[in-house]
Parts: structure tokens; sequence; C-alpha cells
């Protein structure tokens, strides 16, 4: 019968073992001196080698010939072990064993001593499943076992382990497998099993399996039974797996990037027709959005950050297209929709697009950050130009030739300018948290507030309506606060200056106040 690769591949010595050489040199070193210990926790993600690492310790510690801390797997308890039939080594799986009952029958068998081996060894996988009163139970043996026996933990969810049993535990922690160490394994497993895989294709399943071996090994078993004459590439291995491909996600990142509805849509058509799974598409887009983001947050982090699902170059090619705000409100978004649990994913995938194409359409506060992020980064990349007609008008000659312009035409004089729409509130708002009462009730953004300023080039002319006002206003320590938060604003140096309004100004827009009162009441008052 035909056995798996990750099965028929598994590690035999701790040799053999990919990516954890530090784990591996200590317990041969343990082995080699005799400084073994009545109990080991295995941590760390799934298919990184704690079952592995825990098979090859307790053929080593009963092994007749050990070879510098290795099994030899010649001898008949290496064998009796490697086929499962020792009766002292046993493996538990505590998923399915996790009741207080599985683990007293465990606690009485494991005084006897062992009849096959040296050392009874109980293997217990999953460990954390176990129930509290089953670790209860396991808690006195652990802590002081007959001298025949090891522990050996496995767990890939530490933290729901009791302190009680990790103090008493030696503790290991399985890191992710590197995408190089995997590439290089399964070149080798390709090779002893007559498979042709590109060099692209060994990087693709490397970041697919996410550090683990198990996974990328069982993918390229998939792989290779899928593609005709075991020849498996890229291409094959995303229509294999139902993903979309590297070209496809960034096709559709373009064209959310475009705010292009009908693009996003097209590209999503295309593949859900060609039977492309929903859920993985819009999984293989947040994590281009992801990658984007961190190489616009950290640009010289190098390649090892980002996941594969593009290369470097698209997504340089789509790094300026987008901004963060974007890429932060992309993910939230897709994050937010819930296809796996949807019951007409289709409808809420299109949404989902939709709602990525046309941030417009959108009130919350994400959608409004995203605008204005896009919209600072054109005015950064100098990308916003003039409007067409105030273009066609700047072009247009005048009716008069250059050569005769009237000599009683006058140029009028400069007069000062108000500030840019918005400036004047948001100078307020930084003014808030610098100056203090009574010195800040001056500035206010109301019509009928105590100063108020005329921008006149590179000057900033406070007007202040009254004595009291000005005397308030008319300290170097206040117009130097004023003159920074102005200059920051406008991102010149801005020169602040400060004068009293006039009595025929203040007269004059006090009379302007009346008439626009008038004319708000024309049933009222007769304005002649």
């Amino acid at each position: 019968m035909y056995q798996a690769l990750y099965r028929s591949y598994r590690p035999r010595t701790f040799d053999d073992v990919v990516g954890q050489r530090g784990i591996t040199q200590t317990l041969k070193n343990q082995l080699i001196t005799g400084h073994l210990s009545h109990a080991y926790l295995f941590t760390g993600t799934r298919g990184t080698g704690k079952t592995s690492c825990a098979k090859i310790l307790a053929k080593a510690v009963n092994c007749e010939a050990p070879e510098n801390g290795n099994p030899c797997n010649r001898c008949s308890a290496c064998r009796s072990i490697d086929s499962g039939a020792c009766m002292d080594v046993l493996e538990i799986d505590a998923a399915s064993n996790n009741g207080v009952d599985h683990v007293r029958s465990l606690r009485d068998d494991a005084v006897y001593t062992p009849s096959e081996v040296k050392m009874r060894v109980y293997i217990i996988d999953e460990v954390h499943m176990l129930s509290m009163s089953a670790f209860n139970a396991l808690l006195k043996i652990i802590e002081e076992p007959p001298a025949h026996l090891l522990f050996i933990l496995a767990t890939t969810e530490l933290h729901k382990v009791p302190a009680t049993i990790l103090s008493r535990c030696q503790r290991f922690a399985f890191r992710r497998i590197a995408t190089e160490d995997i590439v290089e394994r399964l070149r080798e497993i390709a090779y002893r099993e007559g498979i042709s895989i590109d060099e692209d294709a060994a990087a693709f399943i490397a970041r697919l399996s996410d550090g683990g071996m198990r996974d990328a090994i069982s993918l390229l078993d998939q792989c290779a039974c899928a593609a005709q004459d075991r020849k498996v590439t890229t291409p094959q291995i995303c229509d294999t797996l139902g993903l979309a491909g590297a070209r496809e996600t960034a096709n559709l990142m373009q064209a959310i990037a475009a705010h292009d509805s009908a693009g996003a849509l097209k590209v999503f058509h295309a593949q859900y027709a060609q039977g492309k799974d929903i859920a993985a598409l819009l999984d293989e887009l947040c994590t281009v959005a992801r990658d984007l983001l961190l190489l616009k947050t950290a640009p010289n982090s190098g390649g090892n950050i980002i996941s594969g699902i593009c290369t470097q170059e698209e997504l340089n090619v789509l790094l300026p297209q987008v901004s963060s705000g974007e890429l932060l409100r992309i993910a939230a978004v897709l994050r937010d929709t819930g296809l796996r649990t949807s019951a007409n994913r289709r409808i809420d995938a299109e949404l989902c697009l939709l709602r990525l194409c046309s941030p417009e359409a959108s009130t919350d506060t994400q959608a409004i950050t995203a605008r204005l992020s896009r919209l600072e980064q054109q005015l950064d990349g100098g990308m916003c130009t003039a409007k067409p007609q105030a273009a066609k008008l700047e072009e247009e000659s005048p009716p008069w030739d250059e050569e005769e312009i009237p000599a009683q035409r006058e140029v009028p004089a400069p007069q000062p300018s108000p500030p840019p729409v918005g400036f004047w509130a948001e100078l307020i708002e930084r003014l808030r948290g610098s100056l203090r009462p009574p010195t800040v009730g001056m500035f206010a953004a109301s019509d009928h507030a105590p100063l108020r300023g005329e921008l006149d080039g590179d000057t900033l002319l406070l007007i202040a309506k009254d004595d009291f006002t000005l005397q308030i206003v008319n300290k170097p320590q206040t117009l130097q606060t004023v003159t920074e938060a102005a200059s920051a604003i406008l991102g010149r140096s801005v020169t602040v200056k400060l004068q009293r309004e006039s009595e025929s100004e203040s007269r004059q827009a006090g009379f302007e106040r009346i008439l626009e009162l008038g004319k708000q009441y024309p049933d009222i008052v007769d304005i002649i």
C-alpha cells in the first residue's frame, strides 16, 4: 500500500532532523554524557519535528549500540520501536485520552519495569488537551518517576499547560523551519522519488507551509500526484490547491488601488469561473496587503518578511499605487468579511471588493483616513495637477495685444489674503495644547472672535479687535509659539505681526454685519 511521503521520510536520527540543530545537539550531548532528564516538554508549531524527536529520543535511550548520541536503527530495540511493536514505548494521543481515568491507568502501569527494553517511555502528544483533573493525576509521577521511566510531552499550545507541569519538565521550543532548509529538503525528496520540481515551485511550497516541514512534504506529495509526468510547477500548484496565484492576486490589488470596481470584479469572476476558492482568494489578497504594508513601514528589513504570494518585483510595482492608510483599511475589511461562515460567499465577496474599490461610499473613520492618506501620498509624489479647465484658461491669450496695454490700466496693490481653507482652524487646534488661558481664549474660529488672521505672503497678520486682546496676545513667548505653529502648518517660514483693528474698520465690520442681518430678514428690514 502507498505510504505518504511525510511518513516515508520521517527522520530516524537526530542528524536527519532539519532546522532544529540547537535542540538535537543538546539531546545528543545528554545521551552521550548520561545526563538525561526524567521528563521533557517539546513545544512549537505543527510539523517542526516534535513527535519525530520524541521517537528518536525513545530509541536512543534504549538503543543497544548508539552512535554519537544517535540510535543505530539496526538493533532489536530500534527495530521494535520503529515498527510500533514495543510494549514499553507508548505513544498516547491526549486528545482522545484526556480523562483522569486514562491518566490513572497510565500511572498504575508506569511503576512496572520494562519487559523488552531498558526504559519505559511515554510519549504524550497534544498534552494540552488533558483535563485539569488529568493533569493533577499526572503531577506526582512526573515529579518523582521511577528510574526506568521517561516522559516526553509534546504540545502546540504551551499556554494551556499548567505551570505545575512546566516546572517539572525540561522544555525545548521548536522553531519554524527556514524556507531555505525546506526547499533543500523538498529537492532531496523529489530527487529520490523521481519528481521534477522547479526552483520557484519548491520555494512557493516552502512559503505556503509556513515553516512546517510536514506540511511542505504533504503539499509536494499532493501536487506530484496531480501533475502529469510528476512535473511540479508553480501554476500547477495553484491549480491543484485552488489558489489564484501571484499574477491574478497582483492584478486584483492593482484594480483595488486604482478604485477600478469593474476591473476587480472581472478578475474575481474569472477566478470564480475557474473554481478557485473564494476564501483563499481573499486570504491571498489580505496577505499581499500585509506584505505591502510591511514594505512601506520597514523598507530596509529585507525580503524575509514577505509571505511570497507575490514576488519582490511585483510588490515594488504595487507599492507606489497604494498608501499605508488604504492598506490598513483593505486588511481590516478583508478580515471582517467572514466568508468562512457565510451563507452566500460569492455575494459577500463581491460586496467586499466593491467596498475596497469605493472608499468614498463609506463614511466610517477608517475609510476617511484611507482617502486622506491617498491624497497625502499623491501630494508628496507630485501627482496632483491642475484641472483641465484651469489649464485652458491659463493658455488663452488676453483680449488685447501685450504691446497695446492701455496706459490707464492700473494693477491693484496686493491685499492681505485670508489664510488657506482650514489653516486658521488647524492653527487654533495646535495652539490649544501650547497656550494657557486667557491667551488661548483669544484664538477662536467664530466670526466674532476677538482676534482674526490674514496671510500676506509669508507674513501672518493678527488683528486684535480691542486693546485688551492686543495686551493679552502681545507677548514674545505667545508670538513665538504662534510663529512655530503657523510655519509647521504651511511648511515654510512665517513671520507673525500683531496690530490693533482701526476704528473705521471696526465700524465698517459692524455695518456689514447689520447689512447681512437685514438681507436675512427682508420682511422686517428695508435696505435703501
